[in-house]
């Protein structure tokens, strides 16, 4: 959806290097990140609890435009990411900066697109004009309460220097997605026009399902305080 084959291959390297990091961290202390990956860009914060959990808070958003299409008909989508991750993190191991991470994602992602009706659309199983649908619009999000899980690389909260890399791959496990989509025509209120309605809508979520579990990659630079 962002680039994620790509962000995978970039970040390998980077993962090698972060496993030997060591993970220990400074109970108390306090680290400020700068992140980016397939939840967006963002702030985070991490506080430490023990030696080896740490607790993190952050705030991402990004937002794309692209065109999508489903079935013959095709949407312009805009895209709004926008999400508050609370999460804690095990480092299992002294020697190095793995660590093993939990918790929940206020989730506020959605989408809103419109089709394209200007030669006619199809919709369920019948073909209308531009003037009986007029403009055909819609939505996209899923639960606002999401579960995660990852693993990760890197502590900002780690003993060796002030500034450090750190690296996340996870889900969100945001459920299924929900799709609303409207028609301002004359033909809006028609029974048989809703029941095809209905179809596009099920055709759009059947096209989201593999969004229900959303990848996380993320890549931080950090600074310890």
């Amino acid at each position: 959806m962002i680039g994620k084959n790509r962000l995978i291959l970039l970040l390998a390297p980077i993962l090698l290097l972060l496993t030997a990091t060591p993970g220990l961290s400074d109970p108390g202390g306090l680290a400020l990140s700068v992140k980016a990956g397939t939840l967006g860009a963002g702030l985070e914060g991490t506080a430490g609890l023990l030696p080896r959990i740490n607790f993190r808070a952050a705030a991402n958003t990004f937002r794309l435009n692209f065109d999508t299409s489903s079935r013959d008909n095709e949407y312009r989508m805009k895209t709004r990411l926008l999400s508050f991750p609370v999460i804690a993190d095990w480092h299992p191991f002294k020697t190095s900066a793995l660590r093993v991470s939990g918790g929940m994602v206020l989730n506020y992602n959605k989408a809103d697109f419109r089709g394209n009706t200007r030669d006619g659309i199809t919709i369920g199983s019948n073909t209308y004009t531009a003037d009986q649908v007029g403009k055909l619009t819609g939505k996209v999000d899923f639960n606002k309460i999401a579960p995660y899980a990852g693993i990760g690389w890197g502590n900002p909260l780690g003993k060796n220097g002030r500034w450090s890399l750190s690296c996340d791959v996870g889900v969100v496990f945001q459920g299924k997605a929900r799709v609303d989509m409207f028609a301002s025509g004359p033909i809006a209120s028609d029974p048989n026009f809703q029941a095809d309605l209905e179809r596009e809508k099920r055709n759009l979520k059947e096209r989201l399902e593999d969004y229900r579990y959303y990848p996380v990659i993320a890549l931080g630079i950090n600074y310890r305080f």
